[in-house]
């Protein structure tokens, strides 16, 4: 296995890891419902399932 010869010092350990940063996540709203969603993604609402404006699964009919 390998070994590091010298410790590498807490601060150069640091200026490393400075690009490794949370980022919030992009949110859109839904031009049909107004909800707020995350890009890319369905959403429910009020019982529909919601892609880009237009009902992709309607569970009410799903149960019928």
């Amino acid at each position: 296995m390998a070994h590091p010869k010298r410790k590498i010092s807490k601060t150069r350990r640091d200026k490393r890891r400075t690009h490794y940063k949370a980022s919030m996540p992009q949110v859109a709203v839904d031009p049909t419902t107004g909800e707020a969603h995350l890009y890319h993604r369905a959403h429910w609402h009020e019982g529909k399932l919601y892609y880009r404006g237009q009902v992709v699964l309607d569970s009410s009919a799903a149960e019928a």
